[in-house]
């Protein structure tokens, strides 16, 4: 594919910069591209702390057999009951956020689960991530984007080989 377009247009994530802001949670109904399950012990316990620690919200629940929990359009979670992973996931979740919410998210886990949270800490990729592990052992990642230094030599790098910088 030799075509290139800003996938900005079609991504709930807005550019990066010091006055990005978080998109609405998204109530709409959707074929789910992708989603992740996450089997809990104590679905009511998990669904706290995704909702108050990490920024989901109840989408729907059917009790006592699932939980749908989502952010933004496409950051969809489903909380579903059973043996929690005896050790910390060694695959991953990612979300992505703003870089105003990161502290944030960080107080918010770390008040529910203190020890839980890895970072913040900036990437080479430009983002600025933390590593949250929930009640359930998943192990989430949440990323921030940063704008990228014009002259910086990533910024070259995608220049160099076909790739626009976000426009801001």
């Amino acid at each position: 594919m030799s075509d290139y377009y800003d996938a900005f247009e079609i991504s709930p994530v807005p550019l990066p910069g010091p006055d990005a802001t978080p998109p609405e949670i998204y109530r709409g109904i959707y074929g789910m591209p992708m989603y992740v399950t996450v089997p809990t012990p104590d679905l009511a316990a998990s669904v706290d702390f995704w909702t108050r620690g990490l920024g989901f919200v109840d989408l729907f629940t059917v009790p006592g057999q699932v939980t749908h929990l989502r952010r933004w359009a496409f950051q969809d979670v489903l909380l579903v009951p059973g043996d929690a992973m005896p050790e910390i996931a060694t695959v991953g979740i990612g979300f992505s956020c703003v870089l105003s919410q990161v502290d944030e998210i960080v107080r918010a886990c770390s008040e529910l689960v203190p020890g839980c949270t890895t970072g913040p800490r900036q990437t080479p990729w430009n983002t600025v991530e933390v590593e949250v592990v929930t009640p359930e052992n998943a192990r989430v990642v949440v990323t921030a984007a940063r704008l990228f230094d014009p002259g910086s030599a990533e910024a070259r790098y995608l220049e160099a080989n076909g790739y626009s910088l976000p426009k801001r």
